[in-house]
């Protein structure tokens, strides 16, 4: 087996389980999503917030079964680009309250670059469906 095949596994399970876990918290802990959404939308943050965790969800069901990965690839990078906008939200606000705690800020930051990885991975998994 070679190392790239024992790797795709891995890199599947993973960010399936990513966007499961993520689309999970977004109806368990709906409250920390809502403050990302970016208020140039139109309605309330908490209906972008289920639906995000809806569409996490089912990105993430779309990858988990063979059928519809390579789909699922292509749905995943797209999510990925999609809700960056939401993450440059939370960077901005993180950085410019001077109330929010080092780590968050921290972790708000490097949120950003791992996006890249998080859509290349993504296409990957379409690739190699």
């Amino acid at each position: 087996m070679s190392e790239h095949s024992s790797t795709r596994p891995t890199r599947l399970y993973l960010l399936t389980a990513l966007l499961f876990g993520a689309g999970t918290l977004h109806f368990v802990v709906p409250k920390p999503f809502d403050s990302i959404v970016p208020g140039a939308l139109p309605g309330k943050a908490r209906t972008y917030t289920y639906l995000s965790g809806v569409a996490e969800i089912l990105v993430g069901l779309a990858l988990a079964l063979p059928r519809t990965r390579r789909f699922g690839g292509l749905l995943a990078a797209a999510l990925f680009i999609a809700v960056f906008p939401a993450n440059v939200k939370f960077t901005v606000d993180s950085l410019g309250n001077p109330k929010a705690a080092l780590p968050v800020k921290v972790v708000s930051v490097l949120r950003l670059p791992v996006q890249i990885p998080l859509i290349t991975t993504a296409l990957k998994i379409r690739r190699a469906a």
